[in-house]
């Protein structure tokens, strides 16, 4: 799958240390460890670590299911984040599913919990293939 080459070579989700939990038909689930390098003010995980996870989760299940184009490329068009929790010294797990499926653009939302499945954030991103 494209995706499990992708993820682990890519240099954000390095620099961040986003792991795969797991990847399906239409849907991902992407896992950010916790560290204090990620955290604002305290314990408290920064925003930006948090959207890109949900970014990066939206982008994956985008890819997952696709038929591959001949180009193997994408964008994010639009991303909107809504923080809905402070994540506080937690492992976070963004989970995101297709919402809808076009020839190269895909909507996708993802909801992102920290360990004790409290839900932190909910994004819904467009996403370009190819």
């Amino acid at each position: 799958d494209v995706m499990e080459q992708f993820i682990p070579s890519s240099p954000l989700v390095k620099l961040l240390g986003i792991e795969i939990g797991s990847l399906g038909n239409d849907e991902a689930t992407l896992v950010l460890p916790y560290r204090p390098e990620l955290t604002t003010i305290g314990e408290t995980v920064h925003g930006g670590a948090i959207a890109a996870l949900a970014d990066t989760a939206v982008m994956a299940a985008c890819w997952c299911g696709a038929e591959p184009p001949e180009s193997l490329r994408g964008s994010t068009v639009d991303l909107t984040v809504h923080y809905l929790a402070p994540a506080t010294a937690s492992d976070l797990t963004a989970t995101a599913r297709v919402l809808r499926r076009g020839r190269k653009i895909s909507h996708a939302e993802a909801s992102v919990t920290d360990a004790s499945g409290n839900r932190v954030a909910h994004a819904v991103g467009t996403y370009q293939l190819g």
